[in-house]
């Protein structure tokens, strides 16, 4: 297989061969100007649901799954971590057991998750670091049960978010890292301390930095800003106009630097749908008119987003001020490296994984027009 393209991680006109992985990168001399952008396949870390679909169900089907893998093709992603919000025990070890199923199960497309996270039970219970996690569930890490999570995931936990305010949080990140997991700080109110014990144990990451907060800080010292000022520590941030500003998304680009920035969706079942009425696990949750905006139904707090991957790349290149180049590098390289994605961490190079978007950029908007999972085409417009 063949196709063609700007490299938008470099600008330049390319041929890129491949079979299951990529085989040859070779320049194109007469190639037309303005032409379609040619990029590795997007990779999502944090996304609960997808196409009224919802991973935090255990009756959600394999059919229904699938349904919402190839609707995330359509927007450029070729990898993803289906994430679990704060529930019981019992439902979120079905929910990984049914995933871990559904991935085995559908061949191919299925191989596009490439692991599952976990986001939560081990948050705070405090309003306002909790978010829309249900408070009833909210509790302190626990090694015994993470095992447990891991037996019914076939070891396809990749990622766990957890707060760094419990007495516990430094020792359950150091044993879970050890085990080849990727722990995130998020939905915490940690104080300076706290932040760095669990960075020292291991964490890596800060789960939708500036979100699932209290809604006023202290000036200094604060958890966003230990985390903002913190090098050892990957920020994702969810850049759909609602959840972040245009100034914080600019000040977080300029504190953690282009290559410490990772760009989420958080989406929830209703992304992709009309406005209405959904579910988020336990969580009833209402997609806003014009449909941009998720809300616990009745209320005005967020709840996950309607995101999608190639739309948040086009707002961080408009609220950030960044380039193509720099936007594509948080929704792929960055990505692979914070979740620990193998054969994901080159861009478009000799070796790594056919994982392929092309699209075009029109009045600063995406349009996919193509996306290939290990080499097979599995989106077209």
């Amino acid at each position: 297989m063949k196709c063609t393209g700007i490299n938008a991680l470099s600008a330049e006109p390319v041929e890129v061969r491949f079979d299951q992985v990529i085989t040859g990168v070779d320049p194109l001399v007469d190639a037309q100007s303005g032409g379609p952008y040619l990029a590795p396949g997007f990779i999502d870390l944090q996304v609960n649901g997808f196409a009224g679909v919802d991973y935090n169900k255990t009756t959600t089907t394999h059919e229904q799954i699938l349904h919402s893998l190839r609707a995330q093709f359509a927007t450029g992603v070729t990898r993803l971590y289906p994430t679990l919000i704060t529930n019981s025990e019992p439902e979120i070890v079905g929910c990984l057991r049914n995933l871990a199923a559904a991935k085995e199960a559908l061949g191919n497309e299925g191989s596009a998750m490439e692991g599952f996270h976990v986001e939560g039970p081990f948050i705070s219970a405090e309003d306002g670091p909790r978010g829309a996690h249900p408070v009833r569930w909210a509790r302190k890490p626990d090694i015994e049960e993470y095992k447990r999570w891991q037996d019914a995931a076939q070891g396809q936990v990749k990622l766990v978010t957890i707060s760094a305010e419990y007495d516990e949080s430094p020792a359950f990140t150091e044993a879970v890292v050890r085990d080849g997991v990727v722990i995130s700080i998020g939905h915490t109110k940690a104080t300076t301390e706290q932040i760095r014990a669990c960075v020292a144990a291991g964490a890596t990451m800060s789960t939708h930095l500036g979100n699932g907060a209290h809604s006023i800080l202290p000036r200094h010292p604060n958890y966003i800003w230990d985390q903002m000022a913190e090098d050892k520590l990957i920020a994702s941030l969810i850049v759909d106009g609602v959840h972040l500003g245009a100034n914080f998304v600019k000040v977080a680009i300029r504190a953690k630097t282009v290559e410490r920035i990772v760009l989420v969706t958080d989406a929830v079942m209703p992304a992709g749908c009309a406005p209405g009425d959904y579910m988020l696990g336990e969580v009833e949750v209402e997609l806003l008119p014009p449909g941009n905006r998720v809300v616990l139904r009745g209320g005005t707090r967020l709840a996950g987003s309607a995101l999608k991957m190639h739309d948040a790349v086009a707002n961080v290149i408009e609220m950030g001020g960044v380039t193509l180049r720099d936007a594509v590098v948080m929704a792929t390289i960055n990505a692979a490296r914070a979740g620990r994605i193998g054969s994901r961490h080159r861009g478009l190079s000799t070796g790594d994984r056919a994982d392929l978007v092309r699209f075009t950029m029109d009045n600063g908007r995406l349009q996919i027009v193509d996306t290939w999972l290990n080499g097979q085409q599995v989106y077209s417009a």
